[in-house]
C-alpha cells in the first residue's frame, strides 16, 4: 500500500496512547525505515521493551 498518507499516520501515532501506539506502529503497512524510524521519535523510550515484545 505505497498511497499511505504518513503525515496523518504520524499525526494520530503522537495523539494515541500506549496501546495505540503500538497497534498503529505494528498494524501500519507501506511505510519505510526511515518513516517508521521517525515514528520512534515519538514512542516513550522507556516503554520500548512493550514495543518490541508486540513485534515478536
Amino acid at each position: 500500500m505505497s498511497d499511505v498518507n504518513f503525515e496523518e499516520v504520524k499525526r494520530q501515532f503522537i495523539d494515541s496512547d500506549l496501546d495505540n501506539k503500538i497497534k498503529i506502529y505494528t498494524t501500519t503497512q507501506g511505510l519505510t525505515v526511515e518513516q517508521f524510524k521517525e515514528l520512534l521519535r515519538y514512542y516513550p523510550i522507556q516503554y520500548l521493551s512493550k514495543l518490541e515484545k508486540a513485534l515478536g
